[in-house]
């Protein structure tokens, strides 16, 4: 292997920059064409002046224009059933949202909101026993996700940067939206009464919320609060990690703007 000083490296990159073809460049300096190629890619590259297609932009990093309602959404997904993974092996890193494939109607929601905040990047879906992970690479996955760390969500502090607690406050409703489709549900309650000495089955809606984090539990209460919908929590064996919304109102905005699975 040859190695070529600096100086000479320069002199290259000097010709190259004035438009002399890469060959003659070579022939110039004594040099392969191959190596005033490498040098010429890697010069275009540092200036971002590299042809074809460029990496894709970052809304926190670059300022590219980010759908605010469809990224909402997708924290919301990301809050419940999601996960990104960081592994040198895979070069970026990726999210994933695990969805039931009892409900294909959503998963083809939950795309489609992260085709809208990552339109530069591919998303496609891989294959589970029952499920499908909706996924997606990208190197601006921890600026867009500054919640992402070490193990699980419920075993660390999950906050809200202000850029992403002003973009929840503007659309409340798709944060709630995604909490619902990846940890929640609309379903059916029933209850016995007695009227006039016979008992008799009532059954109504409402909405159910579960998630084992109180950062994320807060998140989507406080938030259920700003729109005005009244919920309960509901704890099992001393564990409060149900939510519920029960009176009619209230599951009548979130039918509104939420509705069941589908």
């Amino acid at each position: 292997m040859i190695f070529h000083s600096l100086e000479v490296r320069q002199k290259a990159l000097t010709l190259l920059r004035d438009g002399i073809p890469n060959s003659e460049v070579a022939r110039r300096l004594g040099i392969a064409k191959g190596t005033v190629g490498y040098w010429k890619h890697k010069d275009l590259a540092k200036r971002g002046e590299c042809p074809g297609r460029r990496s894709p932009l970052c809304p926190r990093c670059d300022g590219r224009e980010l759908d605010a309602p469809a990224y909402v959404q997708l924290l919301g997904l990301y809050l419940g059933d999601g996960h990104i993974v960081c592994r040198a092996a895979h070069g970026s890193p990726s999210l994933s949202i695990t969805m039931d494939d009892a409900w294909p109607g959503i998963q083809d929601e939950c795309e489609s909101v992260m085709r809208a905040v990552l339109p530069d990047n591919s998303v496609h879906r891989v294959t589970r026993i029952g499920c499908h992970d909706i996924k997606v690479y990208s190197n601006h996955l921890p600026c867009l996700f500054p919640q992402h760390g070490p193990g699980p969500k419920n075993a660390r502090s999950i906050v809200l940067a202000e850029w992403q607690r002003e973009l929840v406050d503007a659309h409340p409703w798709k944060l709630i939206r995604g909490l619902i489709h990846s940890d929640g549900c609309r379903l059916t309650n029933w209850t016995v009464r007695t009227v006039g000495g016979e008992k008799k089955r009532y059954e109504y809606p409402r909405y159910w919320f579960t998630n084992t984090s109180d950062d994320i539990r807060e998140l989507f209460t406080d938030t259920l609060d700003k729109v005005g919908v009244m919920w309960t929590s509901c704890p099992r064996g001393g564990v409060p990690y149900n939510i519920s919304v029960a009176r009619k109102p209230s599951v009548a905005l979130m039918d509104a703007h939420v509705g069941p699975k589908y």
